[in-house]
């Protein structure tokens, strides 16, 4: 008479079947196209607040050497070797990028929208609740002597009273989506590093 442990013992041994082995694949598969979509914008979300927050740090750069050096400073696009866009402050105002400046890469699915019209959700709702004027322009503030946001205009950077500045930071993900952020200066200076959720709310994260 055949010994019933020594049966389940050997049954235990031989593992899973084939068709079990599919079924779990099948089911494996089945989680990891439900919850990719959410991994891969979460994942986005990450690197687009980590893109804002730096390029905040390098408005930043901008207006420490604007107070520290008496004069104004601001962030100006270049174009690196690698093909790759960036913004940099140009310390020794040669009108090129050189080595030792302050220099953020964009790298390819980051994009930049100085000023209003970007796109972005809510835009005009976000702006409002800034509560202050914002500059229309496309392009990002300087900073003066004083650490004021202003513009450029030769050898000057007058300041508009009352008036900010916004840049808009948009992100593409492998999903197909587009994720935002924005860096807004407000007219003493202060630089706010925003993000906008999957509903279009605006969060502010400094």
């Amino acid at each position: 008479m055949p010994d019933l442990a020594t049966e389940k013992t050997e049954k235990a041994n031989q593992g899973f079947s084939l068709i079990e082995m599919m079924i779990v694949i099948a089911v494996m598969m089945i989680l990891g196209a439900i919850t990719a979509p959410g991994l891969f914008n979460t994942i986005s979300d990450i690197n687009l607040r980590y893109s804002a927050s730096n390029f905040g740090g390098l408005l930043q750069s901008a207006r420490i050497q604007a107070v520290r050096k008496n004069t104004f400073y601001g962030v100006n696009p270049v174009a690196l070797p690698s093909g790759d866009a960036g913004y940099y402050v140009d310390i020794p105002k040669s009108g090129a990028y050189a080595n030792g400046d302050p220099l953020m890469p964009l790298g390819t699915a980051l994009t930049v929208h100085p000023g209003i019209g970007s796109g972005a959700p809510n835009e005009g709702t976000f702006v409002a609740g800034l509560n202050f004027a914002v500059n229309p322009g496309g392009s990002a503030p300087n900073f003066n002597a004083r650490g004021l946001p202003c513009i450029a205009a030769g050898n000057a950077c007058p300041q508009t009273p009352g008036q900010g500045f916004v840049v808009f930071l948009s992100r593409s993900t492998v999903t197909g989506n587009v994720r935002w952020g924005a860096v807004a200066v407000s007219p003493s200076g202060r630089v706010q590093v925003w993000t906008s959720d999957s509903n279009g709310n605006w969060v502010q994260r400094d």
